[in-house]
């Protein structure tokens, strides 16, 4: 059974400075599968590194790193990575190879699959895992753990949007949002039905 650990939970804060921006990122593991999501902004690698290393891990082991859309608040750091094959919504970078994949449905091992959830922008994609604790949802359909913000400000698309929350809502056990740590729908009166 697959596995899922929040590596960093992630923050948008005002500070005298100006805004702080971490996304939440993720590890997912499946067997040969070692799977970073959204290594994006951070205010030092280290913080990502030093993530992996107390779960004995190195940047080299990790074979492949997902991102839930483009944003450079979630892409920036995937450079950490030359050795992974990237994976987005349609698509894996591997090397110098851009190849497509199978979009919605794509499987990344038999419990980590990629599903299309646009909204936030208009090529958001979520990662659903099988794990121990149910299914979770690694996904940017909501910022924070109190599914918050409602009206994304920065949505492609706010009725697609609402479209992809109705359809993780259905089938996560557990969220793991843009910034911050990981929830469980029911708790926040969002109950998968399942």
């Amino acid at each position: 059974m697959a596995s899922v650990d929040v590596l960093i939970a992630g923050h948008v804060e005002e500070t005298d400075a100006g805004e702080s921006v971490h996304p939440t990122v993720s590890l997912v593991r499946d067997g040969d599968l070692v799977l970073v999501v959204d290594p994006g902004i951070l205010a030092d690698p280290a913080i990502l590194t030093d993530a992996l290393a107390a779960r004995g891990l190195t940047v080299g082991e990790v074979t492949h790193v997902f991102v839930t859309h483009h944003h450079l608040d979630h892409t920036r750091n995937v450079g950490m990575f030359p050795t992974a094959r990237v994976v987005d919504v349609d698509s894996v970078y591997d090397g110098s190879l851009w190849l497509s994949h199978d979009g919605d449905g794509h499987h990344l091992s038999d419990a980590v699959t990629v599903i299309e959830t646009p909204g936030h922008a208009q090529e958001c994609a979520a990662l659903v895992v099988s794990t121990d604790d149910g299914t979770v949802v690694l996904t940017h359909a909501w910022w924070f753990a109190d599914m918050t913000p409602e009206q994304d400000p920065l949505a492609w698309d706010q009725e697609a949007l609402e479209r992809s929350r109705e359809r993780i809502l259905g089938l996560a056990d557990v969220v793991v949002p843009g910034h911050g740590p990981a929830f469980r729908p029911a708790d926040r009166g969002g109950a998968n039905p399942a």
